[in-house]
């Protein structure tokens, strides 16, 4: 794990607490970061790799989730059409053979985005799925995104302020809990 390109580590003063990512209160960030965030930029490398944590790196993980959970989200809410006007690929089992090629990670959310296009075009009307292709796009983002790459789309413990008031809540239980 580096820092701006610089292995990070206590003896080098350049290390980042996960307190600090989710409070944005280190120099080095901008603003706060969701856990959400910080799990998906983690998972945009391969687990060997290196993983470089800087600002600008941060703020394009979250857009990037962003664009993928609004996918999702629209997904939802696609209405099926008697027939799909395009072959929907088979990424379930290209996300499984990226997952059985040492966890390929990135190989899968780049799959996940390749089925947004086709999530996002559905959405607005310039494309039609059927029935059955939606059912195996929701099962594509039920399996990958959410069960195994963890990524929780409608929780909103997931942003920072959230965080910051549950975190008080347990301050104050605790609080409680002492005087008792």
């Amino acid at each position: 794990i580096t820092i701006n390109g610089k292995k990070m580590g206590k003896s080098y003063n350049n290390f980042i607490t996960l307190e600090q990512f989710f409070e944005g209160s280190h120099p080095l960030l901008e603003q706060a970061y969701a856990p959400m965030v910080i799990r998906f930029f983690i998972l945009q490398a391969q687990y060997r790799s290196t993983v470089d944590f800087s600002n600008s790196a941060l703020q394009a993980a979250e857009k990037a989730l962003q664009k993928i959970t609004d996918s999702y989200r629209r997904l939802q809410h696609l209405l099926p059409a008697e027939k799909s006007d395009i072959v929907v690929p088979d990424f379930l089992t290209a996300c499984y053979e990226a997952m059985d090629d040492d966890l390929n990670t990135p190989q899968v959310i780049a799959q996940l985005f390749e089925a947004s296009k086709i999530i996002n075009a559905a959405s607005d009307g310039s494309m039609k799925l059927s029935a059955e292709d939606i059912t195996k796009l929701r099962h594509l983002f039920d399996v990958f995104l959410t069960e195994i790459l963890g990524v929780k789309i409608n929780s909103d413990s997931d942003n920072a302020s959230s965080y910051k008031a549950y975190e008080g809540a347990v301050d104050l239980l605790m609080d409680i809990r002492t005087n008792a």
